[in-house]
């Protein structure tokens, strides 16, 4: 529901998740608010054929960020969202997966009200959601998961191998999904706190590399393997996975399979994973003999 300021002569905010990839995962409303769009304020992780769907005539400003280094710093986007309504324009803030979950959607609701504006915002389908499922792995479970929590991989503030920031004693119960956003840099750490805390070594465990989109890949094993074999970091987004649930993945099956017939061609496991698909392919069939 739009939140409307007192001073209609003001423009309109639409803070809009654009999910996790592909354009066929937009909402219908985000799809309504991005083609309204005078000036677009976008992410780094927005897809082409998103981007495709704005108004020809609509502005771009591009305000990415990536580990590391940012475009534009957070204060500076409020400012450009605030001058931006102020003229009058119908302004879209058009943020990867959902504004809410680890997008600083907050906080520029919280400048956005500050400044006495009228904003909307649209939820989007989540990176942990659209990841998740494009790799075959339900976040909860009735048997094997009964919570799931969402965890920045790279803190907002300190350092992950201090484990001042987390209650790692609780995340290294059983029975819960733990998903951590931005955590591929750090997929070390991570296990190595969660181990340490009680955690199984051999707890089920996924990366999930451009979750959703044609260059899907998925890493899917025993946490401490992952560790091992994790790809290195990159500009590619990614998502860590931890918990019982992976085992159902046609990934984490294909990767047992292997394991266990060192001995045999890996197109037996591969092609158990081929089968399903989440990204919007068409699974691979056999072609009758």
């Amino acid at each position: 529901m739009p939140v409307e300021a007192s001073r209609s002569r003001h423009g309109m905010v639409y803070i809009v998740g654009a999910g996790p990839g592909p354009a066929d995962l937009l909402t219908l409303r985000a799809l309504d608010r991005i083609q309204r769009a005078e000036v677009v304020l976008h992410d780094r992780l927005i897809a082409p054929d998103v981007l495709a769907l704005l108004p020809p005539q609509a502005e771009r400003l591009y305000v990415g960020k990536a580990l590391g280094h940012h475009a534009v710093a957070q204060a500076q986007i409020h400012a450009l969202l605030i001058e931006q309504a102020r003229m009058g324009r119908c302004v879209v803030r058009l943020k990867g997966g959902d504004p809410h979950i680890f997008g600083r959607g907050g906080e520029e609701v919280q400048a956005l009200q500050a400044a006495g504006l009228s904003f909307e915002v649209v939820p989007g389908v989540s990176a942990s959601n659209g990841c998740a499922s494009a790799a075959g792995i339900p976040l909860t479970h009735r048997e094997l998961a009964h919570s799931c929590t969402f965890l920045s991989g790279h803190l907002a503030q300190g350092d992950i191998d201090s484990g001042a920031n987390l209650d790692w004693a609780a995340l290294a119960r059983p029975r819960q999904t733990r998903v951590f956003y931005m955590g591929v840099e750090r997929v070390a750490s991570i296990a190595r706190r969660l181990i340490a805390h009680g955690l199984a070594p051999d707890t089920p465990a996924a990366i999930v590399q451009d979750g959703t989109r044609p260059s899907q890949r998925v890493w899917a094993m025993g946490l401490e393997a992952l560790v091992e074999q994790a790809p290195p970091y990159g500009p590619r987004p990614g998502l860590l996975i931890i918990g019982e649930t992976v085992a159902l993945s046609p990934h984490f099956v294909a990767a047992v399979a292997a394991s266990l017939s060192p001995g045999a061609k890996a197109s037996q496991p591969r092609e158990q994973a081929d089968h399903f698909s989440g990204t919007g392919r068409e699974p691979r069939r056999s072609i009758p003999g």
